[in-house]
Formats: C-alpha cells, sequence, structure tokens
C-alpha cells in the first residue's frame, strides 16, 4: 500500500511539472501584450470589419449661427389689396368681372344707377349758370362804376353815390368768386363719378382701384345698395407676397428686417423659396408669446397662393466649423459620438456637439477639429466594440 501512494504522489509531481513548463510562455504572453487604451477601438490588421470601414478628413464650412425656424403661412401684401367700394347710393344694373378674372387698373368692374348721379349733373349746370349770372352782373357793376367815376368828376353825382356802386361792384367780385367756387366744386364731383356735366340718367362705372386679380364678389346686378362702405369686391395684386411668421419672443432678437428668410411650403416639398424680411411687428401676441415677422418674397408665376402652410428660417452671421458626413455620427448612450482614427486599426470613440445640418453633413461645434480624419462609413460598427 505504502508503494503504490508513492506512485501515485510521484506521478502528481511529475505532471504538476509539466504543467509549469507549458504554461510560462502564455503567462510570459499575457505579460508581454499591449494594453488597450481607453475609448480607443482597436480591430486586427487582417479583420474583414476594417475593410468595411472607410476614413476621411474633417472639412470646414461657413455656417450661420443662431438660426431661428417657425412655422409660416402666405398672406396678402396689405400694401397690394384694394376693396371695390361704391361712390354713391344705387342700383347695380351690370357687375363686368368674375371671381378670379385679371383686372387693370381703372378698368370698369361695376355699373350703377343713382339719383345722385343726376344730382351731381344737375349741380354742375346749375354751377355754370350761377357763373355766367356772376359775370354779367360784375361786368354791369364794372359799368356803373366807371360811369360813376366820370360823373363826379364833373360834379354830376355825390361821393355817397360813388361809394354805393363801388361797393355794388365789390359784393358783384365776390359773387362771382364764389359761382366760380361752386362751379369747380360742382365739376369735381362729376369727374370723380365718371359723368359728363350734360346728360342726365348717367350710368356711375365703379372702376378697379388697382390691377390684380378678383378674389372676392360680394354683389350682383338687380341689387339696390344704400351702404357705401361694404366691398363690392376684393381686388389683390399678387406678384409678391407676403410669408408671415410667428418667431417666438426669446429669439426675435436675432431677426432684423432685411435679413434674408428661406422660406419651404408644404405645397412644394424639397424647394426652398428665398424671401426678405419687410417687417416685424411692433407688439408680441399675448397668447402665444410670439412676434409677427413679415417677408416678402417674388411670386410672378403665381402659384404662391395665400394661406400656403411651411416654415421659414432666417440665418443668423455665419462662422468657420467643422462639418463632418450625416453616417459619420452615431448614437451612443444618448449621446452623438465619432470615431477619430489614431493610427492602423484604432480609433478614439469622442463626444461631440452637433449644429444644424449643411447639404449631406451636418457642423460639429465641438469635439472635432478640420483637418482630423474620422471614419465617415461604417461608424456603426464600431459602436458597440
Amino acid at each position: 500500500m505504502i508503494t503504490r501512494w508513492l506512485a501515485v504522489v510521484a506521478i502528481a509531481v511529475i505532471a504538476a511539472g509539466c504543467g509549469e513548463g507549458a504554461g510560462a510562455p502564455a503567462a510570459a504572453a499575457r505579460t508581454n501584450a499591449p494594453m488597450a487604451e481607453p475609448g480607443v477601438v482597436t480591430i486586427a490588421a487582417g479583420s474583414p470589419q476594417l475593410a468595411l470601414l472607410r476614413v476621411g478628413a474633417v472639412q470646414a464650412a461657413d455656417v450661420s449661427q443662431n438660426d431661428v425656424v417657425a412655422p409660416a403661412r402666405v398672406v396678402i401684401d396689405p400694401n397690394r389689396i384694394a376693396r371695390v367700394l361704391l361712390p354713391v347710393p344705387g342700383r347695380i344694373v351690370d357687375v363686368t368681372v368674375k371671381l378670379g378674372d385679371q383686372v387693370e387698373q381703372g378698368q370698369p368692374v361695376v355699373a350703377v344707377e343713382s339719383p345722385e348721379a343726376d344730382a351731381a349733373a344737375g349741380a354742375a349746370r346749375q354751377a355754370d349758370a350761377a357763373e355766367r349770372q356772376a359775370e354779367a352782373t360784375l361786368v354791369k357793376a364794372e359799368a356803373d362804376y366807371q360811369r360813376s367815376r366820370e360823373l363826379l368828376e364833373h360834379g354830376a353825382v355825390a361821393q355817397k353815390d360813388v361809394l354805393a356802386v363801388q361797393n355794388d361792384r365789390a359784393q358783384a367780385l365776390a359773387a362771382l368768386e364764389t359761382a366760380r367756387v361752386g362751379r369747380e366744386q360742382a365739376r369735381r364731383r362729376l369727374e370723380m363719378l365718371g359723368l359728363a356735366a350734360s346728360g342726365f340718367r348717367q350710368r356711375v362705372l365703379v372702376r378697379a382701384p388697382i390691377s390684380g386679380k378678383v378674389l372676392e364678389v360680394g354683389v350682383a346686378a338687380g341689387e339696390y345698395r344704400n351702404d357705401t362702405s361694404a366691398a363690392l369686391m376684393t381686388v389683390a395684386e399678387l406678384s409678391r407676397v407676403w410669408v408671415s411668421a410667428e418667431v417666438p419672443e426669446p429669439d426675435i432678437r436675432f431677426v432684423r428686417p432685411g435679413h434674408t428668410a428661406a422660406i419651404s411650403l408644404i405645397a412644394f416639398p424639397g424647394r426652398t423659396f428665398t424671401g426678405r424680411v419687410a417687417r416685424i411687428a411692433d407688439v408680441v401676441d399675448p397668447q402665444t408669446r410670439t412676434v409677427k415677422v413679415h417677408s416678402e418674397l417674388a411670386n410672378a408665376d403665381g402659384q404662391l397662393r395665400p394661406d400656403m402652410f411651411g416654415t421659414v428660417r432666417y440665418a443668423g452671421p455665419s462662422q468657420r466649423v467643422p462639418v463632418v458626413p450625416l453616417a459619420a455620427v452615431v448614437q451612443q448612450y444618448g449621446r452623438p459620438v465619432v470615431f477619430v482614427e489614431r493610427g492602423a486599426g484604432a480609433f478614439e470613440r469622442r463626444q461631440v456637439d452637433v449644429g444644424p445640418r449643411v447639404g449631406e453633413g451636418i457642423a460639429i461645434v465641438r469635439g472635432v477639429a478640420p483637418g482630423e480624419r474620422v471614419v465617415v462609413d461604417g461608424a456603426v460598427l464600431l459602436k458597440d466594440r
């Protein structure tokens, strides 16, 4: 038994010696292996994954800062819209345009028969007659005055009689001036109504106040209208329109009259219109805490229609910042990161702060510098390593 026990011990000792000799190189290898640097992902030179990565240099571009983006809609320029009103009460006998028609300034759009038209023509004729009568009275008064002076020189009349005639002459002059004023007022009234001084039962033609498109029609032939403040129709000139945006109160300090506005409309996806800030409201809306900003926009082809919705971007001052492709930025634990090349197969995981889109890329506010090389394609393969 003792002999058998000694044999077992000897075998165990020999096995232990052999194990120590075989494990020595592995331990040495573990001791000499390079330690991975924190935050650096290393891929072996022969790994197929390395061939899937594409590295490029960080570029630089001028990117606007403090951009303001706000919802907006197309509205009519208030300086290019007019309501057509009746100059006098009367019966509508003709409406010569329809909804959507293009009209020119001064074009007749409504015809009206009105008692005031006859009254205006009659007043003009009366004013002409009064002026002629005043002129005849002045001629007589002037003749009487000259004759009384001649008689006074020969002692045929008293001085007081000459003074009386002189007073009549002065009154005739004043009456003539009054008659001429009345005639001018009557003629001006006829001119405003577009009527001739002779003739009655003339129609008053209501004309378009501006050139543009008829957007609303609220009258029909046969109606009698007493209210001269109610609009018959609305005409708007739409070759230029406004885009009205609701800019939040904290951002209004970044917007100034004359600034460029980049406008995107739902009706035209993928297209950007360029306008210019024409007016900023003087008050803040107490309900929404926003300020209305109106940008002027060309609309020569008429494709922009009032009440179209979209967004407007007001660009701030430009600053040169690093820019990388969109694929270079990945999200890790809720933070954007890029992988910066540190050497062959070695990539540093670096958190960055991103800015606005720049074409097919994105601005980097903090984290990388122009000229550094980052993974621009395949960065998602490194995210979980």
